[in-house]
């Protein structure tokens, strides 16, 4: 059996124990190597992100050379998804569904967005079977996603066609009034648009406004292509999320086959994570207060909505066949 030696000789390993448990986690490619980290249930729980920000059990990592696994990559275990725009509430519903149960979660894996810039078949199988790794074999692994691996999302239906997911989405206006909204948010975006420029067409002279709009249709186009190959693809508001959270946590858990009972949601709302920021659970912040600070940049930004609307408006019939298909398919009761 081949064999895996950490870097600080203090575990030997291998490769069937890589493929089986959670414990020894896929974070990035480093050129030719595969960078692991040891994680544990709590290490993954309070990782609200698994990039930079990861928070391991442990300081030893280990490097192997990638091409160790590839010829003995295993499908991977049924994972259930969430793919999302950004900044439309999807750390939240992560870290509600983390909270339900003993399954795992896993928020926007550092690997898998490498790879919604640099694809590689081979890789993407390797991250994949990786992240699909359970602690309970009667619950599947929750993957929340990110921008990039909008773009990647042929080659994840044709790796687990029958997958389970959910596209959390808003509207332009919706959209734009988060990533607008804020200089730090506007470079993230003219980053990741520069970053994603071939999928998103000619950007040279684009303001922010439009270069938003065409992120956004570009992503709507994208759910729209995947949720009428995915049977299991349910779609999902924003806006009905935030207002009704409580409801769509549950029927969200249930689509994505978390088990949940009715004293696990109670337990979840009287807790702080509805009532504290997402990303930073140290600030204070609501959907009350999320819709004070939306209403405060109405005015301020409503010139740039309006050129966005007219740059969509120039679409209409790409924009309408994508929303259509976002509408047919809206998470229900389940």
């Amino acid at each position: 059996m081949p064999r895996c030696r950490a870097i600080a000789g203090l575990m030997t390993l291998t490769l069937d124990d890589l493929f089986a448990s959670p414990d020894h986690y896929l974070h990035s490619f480093e050129g030719e190597a595969a960078l692991f980290m040891p994680m544990d249930r709590e290490a993954y729980h309070r990782s609200i992100f698994l990039d930079g920000r990861i928070s391991p059990a442990a300081s030893r990592t280990m490097l192997l050379p990638v091409k160790n696994f590839t010829e003995r990559i295993p499908q991977p275990a049924g994972t259930g998804w969430i793919f999302h725009i950004a900044h439309c509430g999807s750390t939240l519903l992560a870290r509600a569904l983390d909270q339900l149960s003993t399954n795992l979660v896993l928020r926007e894996p550092f690997a898998l967005r490498q790879l919604g810039f640099d694809y590689d078949e081979e890789r993407l199988a390797l991250v994949a079977a990786m992240l699909s790794k359970r602690y309970r074999p009667d619950t599947p692994t929750i993957v929340k996603a990110n921008v990039p691996v909008n773009f990647l999302l042929p080659h994840l239906i044709r790796l687990e066609p029958d997958a389970h997911a959910i596209f959390l989405q808003c509207s332009l206006r919706d959209y734009l009034l988060a990533i607008l909204r804020d200089e730090n948010h506007r470079e993230w975006m003219r980053r990741v648009t520069t970053h994603l420029a071939s999928h998103l067409g000619g950007l040279s002279g684009l303001a922010d406004h439009e270069r938003a709009a065409a992120l956004w249709l570009a992503q709507m186009q994208a759910f729209a292509r995947a949720i009428r190959q995915l049977p299991n693809a349910r779609s999902l508001d924003s806006e009905a999320f935030f207002a009704r959270p409580r409801h769509f946590v549950g029927v969200a858990a249930r689509h994505l086959q978390v088990p949940i009972t009715e004293l696990e949601l109670d337990a979840l709302f009287k807790g702080s994570l509805f009532t504290t920021y997402s990303k930073n659970p140290a600030l204070e912040f609501d959907n009350a207060a999320r819709m004070i600070r939306r209403r405060s940049l109405e005015d301020s930004l409503t010139p740039e909505l309006d050129r966005a609307q007219a740059w969509l408006d120039g679409r209409k019939q790409e924009t309408a066949d994508a929303l259509a298909v976002i509408a047919a398919s809206a998470l229900q009761n389940e």
